[in-house]
């Protein structure tokens, strides 16, 4: 519907859109102090001058929404939906996409031009790496960083989960970049994550098998400072990215030590930036496996002098039905202090159904729970 105004300036679409994105048009105008009818306006401007149009947008659920149009602007969308096959609703929504893609939010622009790094790490399997990687990495892919999700466990949980194929063994991979064995260049393994959410601001370098020789590789060879292997790697990769995020193995090898060291705070660098963010459950063994852990982290620093920053803990699977030990586990985490708990997530179904489709969670369920604590462990850590 269209109501025009008094003035004829502009006149009044009464339309529909998810509530997701209403709610980050919202939130996005509010950041950078613009009006939000100028922002969808901006966005069918771009949207209709693009000559491929945008990917599709989820408006399952979509409510009404409305804002103010310059005069003759939403029929000029309609006549462009048309010529689209689209539905008005599906133009419109994709219009505030391609605002939103082209306005990142100012939280995460970057200050000092050094490209952040999150290394998600704990020597323990099955405390939720993987989960907290990908989530962090979709959160702030979704809030307009450009993400590199690096799958650096050789098991490829990460790359499986997301529908990415893992590399073939005897190919070119991480490992041989971090070997010096590599005669590609490392940018060609890298895979988008095709999904309006993250409008191509998403990537992920897959997992190869070959990583199990990694330690072993490592350890025989003629490298100088051999903590670096991994930056060394990534380091072509860094230019073209906001963040790095490394969904580690569950191991204490030399291979941990690289990411360790590829985490470390650079010359220049803020605090709080890059660092070392650790998944535990509210479990004994998992006070166990963190002290080993920090060990490590704390043999890195004194050994090679170097500025190591742990961003914080997510407890996660956290059940407080499982009685005295759960409860008690929590508040002794709580009670560390630094590391800071980030976040507390509950044993939830979303992140299941993601991985059984294979799915960023955040484009599954972008409203679920599950999904808004990793937003909140985004912001806590960038």
């Amino acid at each position: 519907m269209v109501t025009p105004n008094p003035t004829g300036d502009r006149e009044k679409v009464v339309s529909k859109l998810p509530s997701w994105l209403r709610q980050d048009l919202k939130v996005r105008a509010a950041e950078l102090g613009i009006d939000i009818q100028d922002a969808v306006s901006a966005g069918i401007s771009a949207w209709r001058a693009a000559l491929d149009g945008h990917s599709p947008v989820d408006t399952s659920g979509s409510a009404s929404f409305s804002t103010w149009l310059p005069s003759g602007q939403w029929d000029e969308l309609k006549d462009t939906c048309t010529e689209r096959g689209i539905p008005f609703v599906q133009g419109l929504a994709q219009s505030v996409q391609t605002w939103m893609g082209a306005h990142p939010s100012p939280r995460y622009r970057p200050v000092t031009g050094i490209c952040q790094r999150k290394v998600v790490i704990n020597q323990k399997g099955g405390v939720g790496k993987t989960a907290v990687a990908a989530g962090v990495a979709q959160a702030l892919a979704e809030d307009g960083m450009r993400v590199l999700l690096v799958d650096y466990d050789p098991q490829g949980h990460l790359s499986d989960q997301l529908g990415v194929e893992q590399l073939p063994p005897g190919t070119d991979s991480l490992v041989l970049h971090m070997c010096g064995e590599s005669k590609g260049d490392v940018r060609d393994l890298v895979v988008t994550i095709e999904s309006s959410r993250f409008e191509k601001r998403l990537h992920v370098l897959p997992a190869c098998p070959d990583g199990f020789l990694l330690d072993a590789k490592i350890a025989v060879s003629r490298m100088r400072n051999k903590e670096a292997a991994l930056e060394r790697a990534l380091q072509p990769l860094e230019k073209d990215y906001d963040a790095i995020v490394i969904d580690c193995p569950p191991s204490l090898g030399m291979a941990t030590d690289a990411a360790i060291y590829y985490g470390r705070r650079r010359q220049g660098e803020g605090e709080g930036i890059s660092g070392m963010v650790i998944p535990v459950l509210a479990e004994d063994s998992s006070a166990t496996a963190y002290t080993m852990l920090a060990e490590q982290i704390e043999s890195l620093r004194d050994d090679l002098r170097l500025e190591i920053e742990y961003l914080g803990l997510v407890v996660n699977l956290y059940d407080s039905r499982r009685g005295y030990v759960a409860t008690s586990s929590l508040k002794a985490w709580r009670n560390l202090g630094d590391p800071r708990v980030l976040a507390v997530i509950g044993d939830l179904k979303e992140q299941r159904e993601a991985v059984r489709k294979r799915m960023p969670l955040l484009a599954y369920a972008p409203h679920s729970d599950q999904s808004e604590i990793m937003r909140q462990i985004a912001r806590e850590i960038s």
